[in-house]
């Protein structure tokens, strides 16, 4: 589904007014306050614990989509509650977009994916879905990140992918990624974590040049095939994705396909998803769409004791990360130049 909705008036009101404190030019620190009570992750984001905290705002920059001019506004709170780090993201998105490339029925009863044209590879803009991604400094190990933010792992001058490769400069610096997609993870109330390092790009052998994920025990999403021409899996309720059905199908919902069930231009999920298990599903989040603003509620454990996850072990800290935000694109990113820093309230 491609949603589409005009922003609030007092949406509008509430970001027009902001004063933009991270963007082009700026840095800015981001207080984690010490909250009472957990906010609920329901994308609603009336707790009390989101009043308490004071926001950063955020401008993002040289996007693909996003009106045509590639920027957007948002912002960003932070709060300890107990054991736990909750972020909440807000920014503006004049359409959610959940169309990650699915199959259509063909006139002549065949099934096709959607594929954009201008696609090279790796770098779907039309039929994809919005994303978040977060990059952290691992015990502030990568060089260049207090000044440059993500820059400093973005080698883009390096082909075959638009916005280049990320890895960092050396062994042993390393990030700490948390990636949000609104089709492959968020309908399951999770995050994709995943890291960064110095391997660079190689066609053969890293492909993804320094980004990996953690590592896993179970679940996870992965693309459905056609099995004799038709897609191997469908939903058990029988809906079309584009008929009030999904873009993506949970594996507990999953069976057989039945093309008995559908007609030409109905679409489907091309895309099986289920709950990470182990180190990879170590970040919860409510991600929900409404009146052209994106709402992240997010929470992770403080310490995970993972070697590549950032542990926010030292309250006395200061912790670098860079945001960036994707409307329906791959790889083609809006993005702050400068990186925020997490203290926690004392």
């Amino acid at each position: 589904m491609l949603i589409k909705n005009k922003m609030s008036l007092a949406l509008q009101t509430a970001f027009l007014g902001c004063a933009l404190s991270v963007g082009a030019v700026a840095a800015a620190d981001l207080i984690a306050v010490n909250g009472a009570a957990a906010p609920k992750l329901d994308g609603v984001a009336d707790d009390a614990v989101w009043k308490q905290a004071e926001a950063v705002d955020l401008r993002f920059v040289d996007g693909a989509n996003l009106g045509g001019k590639g920027e957007t506004t948002g912002s960003l709170k932070a709060a300890k509650v107990g054991d736990t780090l909750y972020m909440l993201l807000q920014y503006q998105d004049a359409d959610a977009s959940y169309r990650r490339s699915p199959y259509v029925k063909q006139a002549d009863g065949s099934w096709k994916k959607l594929k954009d044209p201008d696609d090279k590879g790796g770098d779907n803009n039309k039929y994809y879905e919005d994303k978040v991604a977060m990059i952290w400094t691992i015990n502030n190990t990568i060089d260049g990140f207090a000044k440059d933010g993500c820059f400093a792992v973005c080698h883009d001058e390096e082909p075959p992918k638009p916005y280049g490769n990320k890895y960092t400069e050396k062994e042993g610096q390393i990030g700490d990624m948390w990636h949000f997609k609104s089709v492959r993870t968020a309908p399951l109330g999770q995050a994709d974590d995943q890291w960064l390092d110095h391997t660079q790009y190689d066609k053969e052998k890293s492909a993804n040049a320094g980004r990996k994920s953690d590592a896993k025990t179970g679940g996870g999403y992965k693309d459905i095939g056609l099995v004799d021409g038709k897609p191997e899996f469908m939903s058990k309720d029988g809906k079309p994705a584009n008929q009030g059905g999904t873009y993506w199908l949970s594996k507990m919902d999953a069976v057989a396909f039945d093309d008995s069930k559908f007609k030409p231009g109905d679409e489907v999920s091309s895309i099986l998803i289920s709950p990470f298990e182990g180190d990879r599903a170590d970040i919860s989040v409510s991600q929900v769409w409404k009146e052209g603003v994106w709402t992240l509620e997010i929470s992770r454990k403080l310490v995970t004791g993972s070697a590549t996850d950032v542990q926010f072990d030292n309250m006395s800290g200061e912790y670098l990360f860079g945001v960036s935000v994707f409307d329906n694109a791959a790889v083609r990113h809006a993005y702050i130049k400068k990186p925020i820093t997490l203290k926690f309230a004392q």
